[in-house]
């Protein structure tokens, strides 16, 4: 069976999920919705679309396809349409943004094929899109090096038995718990994020944690052959108990917490960073 694999594109400053599959690019409908509409409810205005436009909404099965889809909580199946199949849905919404959307189309489906080509070319327009949104250069490394070992972690899963989104979550979470003591969900409440990707609000130390929480999982599972859910639900427990004991201990040396309720969605991380150097200074 082909694997899906997901990607984020930008899009006006907004996160639209892309999949490779079957040799092209799959986008999820939602998120498509929600750039060209502002909808708070995507999926309510798919059904209205569906019923303004009969014939759209007749042949909406030929046009969507149901797809993995990787999120913070783990793999989710979503529904998605390639890029022939997003200008029909296009052609039914009344919006401002249709033609440059489709020029936007045009030119992701082109980069894919350079960096089939050229496979670097992919991670080096990740670095840029992170840079444009205010991320620092050591920043956007550690986030890169997490997102290859979160891959990592996740390929491991599914070799060891692990295929529904419903698992991949519960590990995640289980990691989560006893690295930071929150879940997933606690954590991005703490920020105060709704469907922003909690990695991209955390600061170099959360970063580093996560990463060696995972990392660890992975070793664990491999080292003593954990098999099916239950044996690799307790070795994500153990792997984020790695983290979550060095995280204590740095915090026991510093007196001051690791997990934080700081987020990059008003003030980007380059320039936090540089407003707590001056406030370090001026103290």
């Amino acid at each position: 069976m082909e694997k899906e694999e997901t990607h984020i594109a930008i899009f006006n400053g907004k996160r639209i999920r892309k999949v490779w599959f079957a040799e092209r690019w799959w986008f999820v409908v939602e998120d498509i919705i929600s750039v060209l509409t502002d909808s708070k409810d995507s999926k309510q205005y798919i059904q209205k679309l569906k019923q303004r436009d009969e014939v759209l909404g007749e042949g909406w099965v030929q046009i969507v396809r149901t797809l993995s889809v990787q999120t913070e909580g783990g793999s989710q199946q979503m529904n998605c349409a390639d890029t022939e199949g997003i200008f029909r849905i296009i052609q039914s919404i009344p919006s401002k943004k249709a033609e440059p959307f489709k020029r936007w189309l045009a030119k992701v489906g082109y980069e894919r094929v350079q960096e089939i080509e050229n496979p670097e070319l992919a991670q080096e327009r990740m670095k840029q899109l992170y840079e444009q949104k205010g991320y620092s250069k050591d920043w956007i490394e550690k986030r890169l090096r997490g997102i290859a070992i979160r891959q990592d972690l996740t390929d491991e899963w599914r070799n060891r038995g692990i295929k529904e989104e419903i698992e991949f979550a519960i590990l995640t979470n289980e990691i989560s718990q006893a690295a930071f003591g929150k879940t997933v969900e606690e954590y991005k409440k703490l920020k105060k994020l709704n469907r922003e990707n909690l990695r991209d609000h955390m600061d170099d130390l959360e970063l580093i944690f996560s990463m060696l929480g995972e990392a660890a999982t992975t070793k664990i599972a491999k080292t003593k052959d954990a098999k099916g859910f239950d044996e690799n639900k307790f070795a994500a427990k153990q792997g984020g108990e790695v983290a979550g004991n060095a995280r204590k201990e740095l915090e026991e040396k510093t007196g001051e917490s690791v997990v934080t309720e700081e987020n990059f969605l008003d003030i980007p991380e380059k320039l936090k960073k540089k407003r707590k150097i001056q406030i370090s200074y001026a103290s």
